[in-house]
């Protein structure tokens, strides 16, 4: 019953992935790798670039990411499968991606709401709260994100939300875990950085965030329409609202959209057909 499998942020070898990846063309699962080169990113913690340097961070470069994405798309080409690249965040992952789609191999992948809006400049400001892997990274990486969801070459945005405790989060910027909140804040960050700049149609990003998955995913429930399973998002679009980490419903605060304005709130959220969010309350589930 398994429709996909995923790294879970481990790299896969590439004799395994390649026999991953020729029994997904077998037998039609997909494959959702986290592509990182651990050779050329291996005790890194940010981007490598003139903030690392000048922060005298570790960096991880941009080619980390590319590396891996170039290899397995390469596979795909010599063996098939069904390929999802997770959290694509390089200008060169793009480019790959984009490359592959035109040659008509099976390749999707997805974005991160904070990869289309921060930079390595925001860990400046934001320190731990802006540490992730993969790392924020340059304002040209960032341009290279939006242009692959306004082509049409990055199919997906997902949140890759990942929680910490303050006191993780407050340990020195090479100890602390990677990771920040995602899922409060996608919709908002989605309308701000997006729709409202027209780099996507309300209806492409909304698209984005559930028929998309939900095709690579290959369920039908991603619709309105009658009989199918009601999970559903009401949004006010018109809405602006103040990121408060302190009254999140998650039960962590690592994120570095606190204080930020953002339009676009949701006012329920309804899973098989229950209310599971309404408003300012969370109910009982």
């Amino acid at each position: 019953g398994a429709v996909g499998f995923s790294d879970d942020g481990l790299p896969i070898p590439e004799p395994p992935m390649r026999e991953l990846l020729k029994r997904s063309e077998a037998l039609g699962f997909f494959v959702c790798p986290h592509c990182e080169l651990l050779e050329l990113t291996r005790g890194g913690h940010m981007h490598e670039g003139a903030v690392s340097r000048e922060l005298g961070i570790e960096g991880m470069p941009s080619e980390g990411e590319a590396g891996m994405v170039e290899r397995d798309i390469n596979l795909v080409r010599e063996v098939g499968g069904r390929l999802h690249i997770l959290h694509v965040s390089a200008r060169r992952s793009v480019d790959l991606v984009r490359d592959a789609k035109r040659e008509g191999l099976s390749v999707t992948c997805e974005a991160m709401p904070h990869h289309f809006t921060l930079t390595d400049e925001d860990v400046r400001v934001y320190g731990t709260a802006a540490k992730m892997s993969p790392p924020l990274r340059s304002a040209d990486d960032r341009e290279a994100v939006l242009e692959g969801l306004a082509d049409g070459t990055v199919d997906m945005i997902a949140t890759d939300h990942a929680p910490h405790t303050s006191q993780e989060k407050l340990r020195a910027f090479s100890e602390a875990p990677n990771g920040i909140l995602g899922l409060e804040t996608a919709v908002g960050l989605v309308f701000k950085m997006l729709i409202q700049p027209g780099v996507l149609s309300l209806s492409d990003a909304i698209s984005k965030l559930t028929v998309a998955p939900a095709r690579l995913l290959g369920s039908s429930d991603a619709t309105l329409s009658l009989g199918v399973r009601a999970d559903v998002t009401v949004i006010d679009p018109s809405k602006t609202w103040t990121v408060d980490a302190l009254q999140s419903r998650s039960k962590s605060r690592n994120t570095p959209f606190h204080g930020w304005s953002l339009k676009g709130q949701v006012l329920y959220t309804i899973l098989g057909g229950r209310i599971t969010y309404e408003g300012e309350s969370q109910l009982d589930s």
